[in-house]
């Protein structure tokens, strides 16, 4: 056995592991690497979230704060041709209260009463400081501040509605803006009231604007309007509005005002005539329309019993107006058009001979009757107009060819919209030749078959006294902008429907209507004026859906010799008598004579020549 020393050996790590001694300074070196990886990853995710994710973060977090509602435009003026206000907008505030935010309400040493401190907090303080400016007892404010379920408060409670400006603002110095706001809300008024209601229109409350629902208003919405503006605000978490936060708005751009060709004072002397004539001769209703031949613009356009605007109670308003909407066979005034065709296809002069029957049939066995039982009458064409005879019209119409007939009963206007443009406006009803029966083609000759609209009726006789060309009715005069310029309307380009003589001779065969002895609108006569007209009774449908109503009618012109306007009176059911020489006549008087004094219109010159109207 060898002998020797014996072999060296290791003592075993901590680890259990045969090795060299562990060191502090190892693990403090890996330890502050790891401390560092860990800022190194936080300081790279900070600056993500600050320099390159921040930006838009924080435009979210904006853009969560921000709201925006909508600022109503100033809706423009309508006034009449005189600049007389029709309807106008003036300011008014709605008052409401956030019952949210006014639980947690602390008066500040700037909320006072007469100088000292308000008592109390929450709905108890915001009641006493605004009770005073509403005129309202503070503790029944104070109830109404304090929602019904405290789980779900009305963000949005309205206190008081119709607040005038000066209130607002005393309102707004109170220093509750965190708890009470106040939103503007335009109303709409009426000066003139019932004066040209049943043209002027009204308006409604949609999302918070004013729009137009009948009438002007309706017809010219998109004028009057004008563009809303938007208000952008920062808001806290209890929807309150940050005082120093962000704001941003774009103000409103107003509308225009539009003035209409009506003339108040006119207007208002038509609803008083036709309102006393309906009262007077106990018919359903009645309508005035005066137009000015030259420009076709309607200078009073009149319904009975007109409603007021301002009182949106009356189902009048709402109605709009009859002239447009209700349709009716013309009756006689339509025998115009006939005479017209007749002496524009060279057929008969004005002093032409017929014997005149009460009681005349056709070739094809159709019987037609005078509305008074005559013996054989020696007539010309003229006296056929004077004194309205249906058998005398059809005896020379029927020389006319059936399309000849539709086509000037056309080119006047008839089956056609007016281009007047208002709300609930009928074309009226003129049915095509190939439709007309074995009556028909005659009873159009003397108006009956064919319907129209007062508009439309009135219109024929303007566009005889105009020389012949039909100008269209309008009732738009201009519009001014906010900046104060007036932009008139155009100035209308007129149809040429029968020649100046024509016109002119039909003109001088109306005028026997009125003035000849044996005419039926003798009651038409204006003192100191040559007056044309023609007088009309017609069939309608009644409430039976039968023809069992009557619209009885005059329309005229004056002065003949230096033609300006034209008034049609049109009444319904008129239990006194179903003649417009007996019922509207005389209201054609008083409204033709008031409106040529009113614009200062000359009397006559020349004196009246007559065509013989028998033989």
């Amino acid at each position: 056995m060898s002998g020797g020393p014996p072999p060296t050996t290791r003592a075993a790590g901590p680890t259990g592991r045969s090795g060299p001694p562990g060191r502090p300074e190892s693990r403090q070196r890996w330890l502050a690497a790891l401390a560092a990886l860990v800022v190194l990853l936080f300081g790279a995710r900070l600056v993500y979230v600050q320099a390159i994710k921040g930006p838009e973060l924080a435009q979210e977090a904006l853009a969560s704060r921000l709201h925006t509602s909508d600022t109503p435009a100033h809706r423009g003026d309508i006034t009449d041709a005189d600049g007389t206000v029709l309807a106008t907008s003036v300011e008014r505030y709605e008052v409401y209260a956030d019952q949210k935010t006014i639980a947690q309400f602390v008066p500040t040493s700037s909320h006072q009463i007469d100088g000292m401190p308000v008592e109390g907090e929450g709905a108890t303080a915001v009641a006493r400081l605004l009770a005073p400016v509403l005129g309202r007892d503070p503790l029944e404010l104070a109830a109404d501040l304090v929602p019904e379920d405290p789980d779900r408060p009305n963000r949005h409670k309205v206190l008081k509605k119709d607040v005038v400006p000066e209130v607002q603002r005393a309102i707004a110095a109170l220093n509750l803006r965190s708890v009470i706001g106040t939103d503007l809300v335009s109303e709409r008024t009426y000066p003139a009231g019932s004066v040209a209601g049943n043209i002027v229109g009204y308006t409604g409350d949609v999302d918070g604007a004013q729009v137009g629902q009948g009438g002007a208003e309706r017809m010219f919405d998109d004028v009057l309007g004008g563009t809303a503006g938007t208000v952008t605000f920062e808001r806290g978490k209890g929807g309150q509005q940050i005082p120093t936060g962000e704001e941003d708005r774009v103000e409103a751009s107003p509308g225009d005002d539009v003035a209409l060709t009506v003339e108040s004072d006119i207007q208002w002397k038509s609803q008083d005539a036709i309102d006393a004539a309906v009262k007077k001769h106990g018919a359903d209703y009645g309508m005035v329309i005066v137009q000015d031949v030259r420009t076709g613009a309607v200078v009073a356009l009149a319904d009975s019993g007109t409603g007021d605007p301002n009182d949106r109670s009356t189902s009048a308003v709402a109605d709009g107006s009859r002239v447009v909407s209700n349709i009716f066979d013309p009756g006689s005034t339509g025998k115009v058009i006939t005479m017209s065709a007749v002496l524009e296809n060279g057929i008969a002069e004005p002093e032409s001979e017929f014997e005149v029957p009460y009681r005349y049939t056709t070739e094809n066995g159709q019987t037609f009757k005078d509305s008074h039982e005559h013996p054989v009458e020696k007539m010309t064409l003229a006296g056929i107009l004077a004194q309205s005879s249906n058998t005398g019209t059809v005896m020379v119409g029927q020389e006319l060819p059936e399309q000849v007939r539709y086509d000037y009963l056309s080119k006047f206007g008839f089956g056609r919209m007016t281009g007047l443009g208002m709300p609930g406006e009928s074309a009226g009803l003129l049915r095509p030749v190939d439709s007309w029966d074995g009556a028909m083609k005659y009873t159009v000759l003397f108006g009956q078959g064919v319907s129209v609209n007062a508009m439309q009726a009135t219109s024929v006789f303007s566009t005889i006294a105009n020389g012949g060309v039909r100008m269209p009715p309008t009732l738009l005069a201009g519009t001014t902008d906010a900046s104060g310029v007036f932009t008139p309307t155009p100035a209308q380009e007129g149809t040429r429907v029968v020649s100046q003589e024509t016109a002119d001779t039909v003109l001088r065969m109306m005028e026997g209507v009125v003035a000849a002895e044996d005419g039926t609108g003798g009651r038409a006569v204006v003192p100191g004026y040559r007056v044309a007209g023609k007088t009309g009774t017609a069939q309608m449908q009644g409430a039976d859906g039968k023809l069992s109503a009557i619209m009885a009618s005059f329309i005229g012109v004056a002065p003949v010799d230096d033609p300006r306007y034209t008034v049609g009176v049109f009444l319904k059911n008129p239990r006194t008598s179903p003649y417009g020489g007996v019922v509207a006549a005389p209201v054609f008087q008083d409204v033709m004579g008031f409106t040529l004094e009113h614009k200062g219109v000359a009397p006559s010159t020349e004196t009246f020549e007559p065509y013989a109207t028998s033989w």
